[in-house]
């Protein structure tokens, strides 16, 4: 729910409002990203506006025990919350507190897109890397303690004390996270390395991983389609392969110290530089089908932000989150935020840096499942073979790109862009802004999010648009529902565009334009991509056809309904 101004309820706080609520959002594109499909497996089953302010909610009868125990969670993950950002402030504060509850709205925007630029996004969201940091911090920890106390060592299996305290860990991180797909799916893995040091097995390999692949999958069947999925056991495993690989050389025992810790960083530094660049190759792929993006930058970043958020940034969180219910969190808190501005400057200086971020247009269909069969060959094969995958892993890169749309329009017939060279002109910048973006940068292009480029090409006004000469195509939209538009305006916009689009439908018999789409084909089809064929002919491709027939595809029109 979009609230208005006013009180802002916090998690796990019952409320009561009167709100227009309606089926979650079509694809902005045809064959984009879905969010009626995620809405639908998380069980949201609409989104709305609210129409008034928000009132606290007293039930008249309990809630159930499961949802009394969640509200329960949820108030104590925004308590914590609000502490952490309470003592670092908004710059670090955010960015802390939506590494340890989940909550990522304190986050400044310029930082998000600072991460963004620069590669470091991934580190907002509660995954496999903070799940890492936080078990192996504690089994390091016990480990250690337990072999610096010969009485203890002797008696109890340090390893296993260490790996059992490290699952309640990564469980407890779990919950205070609250649950959200990325860190489950991570968690299930970190669960099945520390469950074999536990069983006497090896904890890193490509059987543990495919093992919580198959436990991810039967929690999660639908993740399996997911870019989230996809990138993080692409990149376990080709780091597992790396790992598998990676020499070990014999090193003398009596070196002095000054050579060891020479040999100690030269060794951490190479293999970070190595994990980083495996684990970029193997995400490659479908952040550049997905996203649309390469973070140019973002090899370095990790480099450099690793020891900061390994050493600094999540042990001062894990540490400072236990301490803060009783009043002792503020310096461990503190060394966290020292870490996050460091990790902040690097950002910034990487996403400001010549070429930090290109955008990059979606391969054919085929292309990122071939280039997943690439990536997983080296994985699976020992000896020189394995290269034989690399021509595939690479399918997305080398692939030719499919035909550019001249237009797009988005599923109320509102918005419309038009191709122009690599730009995307915008008839409204100002409105579905974001599903415009999305379909420009999925398909190579620049969207201008200023009037400058479109006055130049078309005559618009508060209500349309109609084409000049120097339009690139003859394209003219209407998005009035009620109001008419002023005299005479109709009658130009239909002699002189080849396409017509209107938002309304009670006037498609009087416009003798080639095509006419109306609200009513929006209604039935959703957003729609078109190619020029030729003069007067258009190939039009809607977002409902591809989403098929299923639970979270209904529409008013009756044909969509299972």
């Amino acid at each position: 729910m979009t609230l208005r101004g006013g009180h802002l309820p916090a998690p796990g706080e019952p409320i009561s409002l009167l709100a227009v609520i309606n089926t979650p959002p079509q694809p902005a594109s045809s064959g984009s990203y879905d969010f009626a499909r995620d809405a639908y497996f998380q069980s949201v089953g609409g989104v709305g506006f609210a129409l008034g302010p928000v009132q606290t909610w007293y039930p008249e009868t309990p809630p159930p025990a499961r949802l009394r125990l969640t509200m329960r969670i949820n108030a104590l993950r925004w308590a914590l919350t609000r502490r952490i950002v309470d003592t670092l402030g908004i710059q670090s504060g955010g960015l802390a507190a939506a590494m340890t509850t989940g909550h990522d709205a304190f986050i400044p925007k310029d930082q998000v897109n600072d991460l963004r630029a620069a590669g470091l996004a991934h580190i907002i969201s509660i995954s496999g890397l903070h799940m890492a940091i936080v078990g192996g911090f504690v089994f390091a920890i016990l480990r250690f303690g337990i072999a610096a106390w010969p009485w203890l060592a002797l008696r109890v299996p340090g390893k296993k004390l260490a790996a059992g305290a490290a699952l309640a860990a990564v469980l407890a991180y779990l919950v205070l996270s609250g649950w959200p797909p990325p860190a489950e799916r991570s968690a299930v893995t970190a669960a099945v390395a520390f469950g074999a040091i536990l069983f006497d097995r090896q904890a890193i390999s490509l059987h543990a991983l495919a093992l919580a692949a198959l436990v991810v999958l039967l929690l999660q069947p639908e993740a399996v389609t997911q870019p989230g999925f996809q990138m993080s056991f692409a990149a376990t495993a080709a780091l597992v392969a790396l790992a598998e690989v990676w020499p070990h050389p014999v090193r003398e025992i009596n070196a002095p110290w000054p050579i060891r810790i020479v040999q100690g960083a030269w060794t951490w530094l190479l293999a970070g530089a190595a994990a980083s660049f495996v684990a970029g190759t193997a995400t490659g792929p479908f952040a550049m089908q997905d996203f649309n993006r390469v973070s140019t930058w973002g090899l370095i970043s990790n480099l450099v932000t690793e020891p900061i958020s390994g050493f600094l940034m999540m042990p001062g969180l894990a540490i400072g989150a236990v301490l803060a219910p009783f009043g002792l969190g503020e310096w461990p808190l503190k060394v966290a935020g020292f870490a996050i501005y460091l990790m902040n400057r690097v950002a910034h200086i990487a996403a400001n840096a010549p070429y930090a971020q290109l955008n990059v247009a979606s391969g054919p269909e085929w292309s990122l499942p071939a280039a997943f069969l690439g990536l997983l060959w080296p994985c699976l094969w020992k000896g020189p073979l394995r290269w034989l995958g690399l021509p595939l892993a690479l399918a997305v890169n080398l692939a030719p790109k499919p035909a550019t749309p001249d237009v797009w329009v988005d599923g109320a017939g509102s918005a419309v862009a038009v191709r122009s060279g690599r730009e995307a002109v915008l008839f409204r910048p100002d409105v579905k802004l974001f599903g415009a973006e999305l379909w420009a940068r999925r398909r190579g292009l620049e969207p201008q999010t200023t009037p400058v480029s479109r006055d130049a090409a078309y005559d618009c006004d508060h209500w349309s648009c109609t084409p000049l000469a120097t339009a690139p195509l003859k394209v003219a939209s209407a998005w009035n529902l009620k109001r008419p538009l002023k005299e005479g305006r109709f009658a130009q916009m239909c002699g002189s565009s080849e396409l017509v689009i209107l938002r309304n439908d009670f006037a498609r018999e009087s416009c003798a334009a080639p095509l006419v789409l109306t609200g009513a084909d929006f209604a039935r089809g959703g957003s729609a991509e078109l190619w020029r064929l030729a003069p007067g002919k258009w190939r039009v491709v809607w977002a409902q056809d591809l989403r098929g027939r299923r639970p979270w595809t209904w529409g008013p029109d009756p044909q969509f309904a299972p």
